[in-house]
């Protein structure tokens, strides 16, 4: 892979902060922000994939529904009250421990 010039323009406040604070970490301005640029990809590639993931699994929601797979309030309120007393329950147990 080739090297390549990125030029752009900064607040010499600003740069002067920069590389103070770049060396304080023993590091070059030009190491941190090749850094940064690597993070700030690697962090745009993890939204995306979890945008898709997200995407994914909403239209197999959407799909299961459209095909009338679907769970009734009660249903959800049955499951919902047990996962309730199981816990009630469990918190009891340890109280009385």
């Amino acid at each position: 892979m080739s090297d390549a010039t990125f030029t752009f323009r900064v607040d010499e406040a600003l740069k002067a902060e920069f590389s103070t604070a770049a060396k304080a970490r023993d590091r070059s301005g030009a190491q941190l922000l090749r850094d940064f640029m690597r993070d700030y990809v690697r962090q745009e590639e993890e939204t995306a994939a979890h945008d898709a993931w997200f995407r994914r699994q909403v239209q197999i929601g959407l799909d299961s529904a459209n095909a009338g797979d679907l769970v009734s309030a009660a249903e959800v309120e049955a499951e919902a009250q047990a996962w309730r007393a199981e816990l009630l329950r469990k918190k009891v147990d340890v109280s009385s421990s």
